[in-house]
């Protein structure tokens, strides 16, 4: 039986270590992947502090992979030995649940997610099955479609599906590992792009990113600088606030509408005459399924879009989650397989 190198959690709160494993067969509906690269992701927390329901261990976590497919199970139609794919944090769904039945495969009752379900990408092979394939564009580097299969997806996804069209005005609120890919994206799909951010520091980063516009929210009124700009139809919220999102909702205009993609134990104070009398929203956003996560990859390698990356060997792993974890990468950490 051949070996491979893998990091795993061994138990919930237990340290990132490296193994060595056999390497696994790919079953039916399954393929084999060598993966060339893994995004190292915050929820990936989920595995390594026990904080998703029902976890088994020794889990390996990852969930932004990049690789090749190195064998195919049995009654696999569409996928060959060669292909370049991701999988991303929809690993798998059941197709017969309402949700399901309804085409909302993302939200399926018994969603799989690899790094929590099976083991996912930290390691130089995993297995997934075939609803979870997303096919990677030649010109994509293996490193730059990892971040894409879960930040990327995520900004992406919602844009595209806000009702925002070309010429809107879109703020991104925050611009760290979401939100730097979210003023990419929005630039690109045509939007008067806002950046927000804390500190005058961050204005040439905005700038360097493609908006047209940046706020200072430490300085500076997010609401009243957006409405002299005509009002938001587009607040995508990437930060982790609830309270900075609040203060950024009085910047929405007629119809305008927050979509909430970061998470906050903080609640969100709506403004409710304001909401009634502009007919304002906000809505939540999960990621997306595989296709969208081929879409996503697609209009990045079209457009341009790139995520900015720290790399790491996987031998490394536990010092790249601890960058991550830090706040301090400068966006996305990604694993190497070498």
């Amino acid at each position: 039986m051949r070996k491979m190198k893998a990091i795993e959690v061994k138990q919930a709160g237990g340290p990132l270590e490296v193994v060595e494993r056999d390497v696994p067969e790919a079953g039916e509906g399954h393929v084999r992947i060598r993966i060339q690269a893994c995004g190292i992701c915050h929820s990936d927390m989920l595995t390594k502090e026990g904080a998703w329901p029902g976890l088994t261990y020794p889990r390996v976590p990852g969930h932004e992979i990049a690789g090749v497919i190195d064998s195919v199970g049995a009654d696999v139609d569409g996928w060959q030995v060669g292909q370049r794919v991701g999988v991303g944090w929809h690993g798998g769904h059941c197709g017969k649940c309402e949700h399901c039945r309804q085409g909302d495969f993302v939200l399926c009752k018994y969603a799989l997610i690899p790094g929590i379900s099976y083991d996912g990408g930290y390691a130089e092979y995993m297995v997934a099955p075939v609803e979870a394939l997303a096919r990677i564009p030649d010109d994509l580097s293996d490193v730059d479609a990892a971040p894409l299969l879960c930040a990327g997806i995520t900004t992406f996804n919602a844009l595209r599906n806000s009702g925002a069209r070309g010429g809107d005005v879109v703020a991104i609120l925050g611009i760290g590992g979401l939100g730097h890919l979210g003023v990419q994206f929005a630039r690109k799909m045509g939007f008067r792009t806002v950046a927000i951010a804390r500190g005058q520091d961050k204005a040439p980063l905005a700038e360097q990113l493609g908006a047209h516009h940046y706020i200072d929210s430490k300085a500076e009124n997010v609401a009243e600088k957006l409405q002299a700009l005509g009002g938001a139809k587009l607040i995508l919220a990437t930060v982790t606030s609830g309270k900075a999102m609040s203060a950024a909702l009085g910047g929405l205009g007629l119809n305008g509408k927050m979509m909430m993609v970061g998470i906050s134990e903080e609640p969100v104070e709506v403004p409710i005459a304001q909401f009634i009398m502009g007919r304002n929203s906000v809505q939540g956003w999960p990621s997306g399924t595989s296709a969208d996560s081929q879409d996503t990859l697609a209009f990045s390698a079209l457009s341009g879009v790139k995520p900015m990356i720290e790399k790491f060997p996987l031998a490394d792993a536990a010092q790249a989650y601890d960058r991550m974890m830090s706040g301090h990468a400068r966006f996305r950490v990604v694993l190497t397989m070498g």
